[in-house]
């Protein structure tokens, strides 16, 4: 299995430890599946499945679509470094910027 935390803390470096380990605990099951494991930022329908089970399901968000969006594609160039964009990262980057860590404590 990748080290799912290595890969957020390449771009969260101060991210929270319990954080972590709550959402691994939680996506393990998808984690375990390379394909279910990333994130495409080129495929509208994944970016759609990102906003509506993650952002307004999960983090309970109700900004309108257009917002939802402009923050994934954020967090895709932030993760635009020519590796795979793991789902993990994905996640803790987006909660974090919508102030939402504690929903994983």
């Amino acid at each position: 299995m990748a080290d799912w935390i290595a890969d957020v803390k390449k771009y969260a470096p101060d991210a929270d430890d319990a954080v972590l380990e709550k959402m691994l605990t939680t996506y393990r099951l998808v984690l375990s599946k390379r394909d279910s494991s990333l994130v495409s930022f080129s495929d509208p329908a994944e970016l759609a499945t990102v906003r509506e089970n993650f952002l307004k399901k999960k983090l309970g968000l109700t900004d309108d679509d257009a917002t939802l969006d402009a923050a994934i594609a954020e967090v895709g160039e932030k993760m635009k470094d020519g590796t795979s964009n793991g789902r993990l990262a994905v996640y803790y980057l987006l909660a974090e910027k919508f102030g939402k860590l504690d929903v994983f404590k």
